[in-house]
């Protein structure tokens, strides 16, 4: 039989997915004025952030910072394991391939015609709507918070 390293002991810690002597944080903010601090400094972050121009060095750092937070963040505290499924929902599954692989076709022939105005890839529709800068702000808010649900997840 082979071995990976271990003496074939099992050690538990006090949750699973964790390794023993792994620093367990809290799920939860222990006070509510924390939880109205980091959503207000999450909002102010997002109002700056927001001002970047696109495609600048300040739109650049302001993705990275909030998404190397969120990685050391998943690299220190990693998720419980979950049991894998019986058996794979074919129907819902098949749902998400067919939006998923019609949304792909739709950049990728967009991307090939060059974007003509009668087939505007996705990036084009969306652009005038992320224009004013209270909306940029709200979406990279959003983006923040749906990165923090993942990490949590």
């Amino acid at each position: 039989m082979a071995t990976d390293g271990t003496d074939g002991r099992r050690r538990r810690s006090g949750r699973p997915g964790r390794a023993p002597g792994q620093a367990v944080w809290p799920r939860r903010p222990a006070h509510p004025l924390l939880v109205a601090a980091i959503a207000g400094g999450l909002a102010i972050y997002a109002w700056v952030d927001g001002a970047a121009a696109p495609f600048s060095r300040g739109a650049f750092v302001g993705v990275v910072i909030p998404g190397a937070v969120l990685a050391a963040i998943a690299y220190a505290r990693p998720p419980e394991r979950i049991a894998p499924p019986e058996e794979l929902d074919i129907a819902g599954m098949s749902y998400w391939v067919i939006v998923l692989a019609a949304f792909f076709e739709w950049e990728a022939s967009a991307w090939r015609d060059n974007s003509w105005p009668w087939h505007p890839s996705f990036t084009n529709l969306i652009d005038p709507l992320m224009g004013p800068h209270l909306i940029k702000s709200a979406a990279i808010l959003v983006w923040m918070l749906a990165g923090w649900a993942l990490v949590r997840r």
